[in-house]
């Protein structure tokens, strides 16, 4: 089944209405009582009744020219008015934590990540967490620190889920290599299922930190030339690499095949 996504805007909005129900139906019941309680305590009119919600010290003007249970009419007015003041700082609440609450969360989120990768020396950064850089980064050894740079959000949860630091970004620009510790890393994989991109990352990587040890994806033996000549270290041909190992298995296996 395809999986569909929501745009957050419209995730805010749903989770904004589904979190104002109860303040608001708690708003509502006050309001309701309050006018209720006017009526039956002083016999006065819904309108009426509203406005002293509304304008509390019409109340006072009222009882100037009219008689009746003034003290009971002025303290329920305070329960409801403190009522309503306190919900409504319920409703405002909630309206800034779900607009907000969750970016605030990212945010911190990022910086956390940003500080452990701040902390990282000689550790591996991986540009693109598709299959191949997947591969790469599971195959590694587990005390070996991880920095994955992606550009696509599916693809960052995936590497967030994975257990590694990642960084949200296009490797091509020096900011992000900078953000992924590039200048103390150990070696830079460009994984990116696009030799032109990963040529572009060597040639950024190197401006940023020309001892780096550099590792890219090419697509055909086209490429590798220039991989190299943009400072490659090592250019893997997945293709070529799938293909000797094929190879090597049907070998061994032909020696391995007993002798009729």
């Amino acid at each position: 089944m395809k999986a569909t996504s929501i745009p957050l805007g419209a995730f805010v909005h749903r989770t904004l209405l589904r979190r104002l129900l109860r303040p608001v139906a708690a708003f509502a019941f006050l309001v309701v009582a309050g006018v209720a309680g006017f009526s039956m305590v002083h016999g006065v009119g819904v309108v009426d009744a509203l406005f002293w919600l509304l304008d509390p010290t019409s109340i006072e003007l009222h009882f100037q020219t009219h008689e009746g249970p003034e003290t009971l009419v002025k303290s329920y007015a305070i329960v409801v008015l403190s009522g309503l003041v306190v919900v409504g700082l319920w409703i405002g609440e909630t309206v800034v934590s779900a607009t907000f609450g969750g970016q605030i969360h990212e945010e911190l989120r990022h910086m956390q990540m940003q500080r452990e990768i701040d902390r990282l020396e000689d550790h591996i950064v991986i540009c693109g967490y598709g299959t191949f850089g997947k591969t790469i980064a599971a195959r590694l050894d587990a005390d070996r620190d991880v920095v994955v740079i992606e550009t696509k959000e599916t693809g960052c949860q995936r590497a967030t889920d994975d257990g590694f630091s990642v960084v949200n970004g296009d490797a091509r620009r020096e900011t992000v290599l900078a953000e992924a510790g590039v200048e103390r890393a150990e070696t830079v994989v460009g994984a990116i299922d696009d030799s032109n991109v990963n040529i572009q990352i060597i040639i950024a990587t190197t401006q940023l930190e020309p001892g780096v040890n550099l590792i890219v994806r090419a697509g055909d033996e086209t490429y590798e030339a220039l991989a190299r000549h943009a400072g490659a270290d090592e250019v893997i041909i997945p293709e070529v690499v799938s293909g000797e190992q094929v190879s090597m298995g049907l070998s061994r296996r032909e020696h391995e095949e007993p002798i009729s």
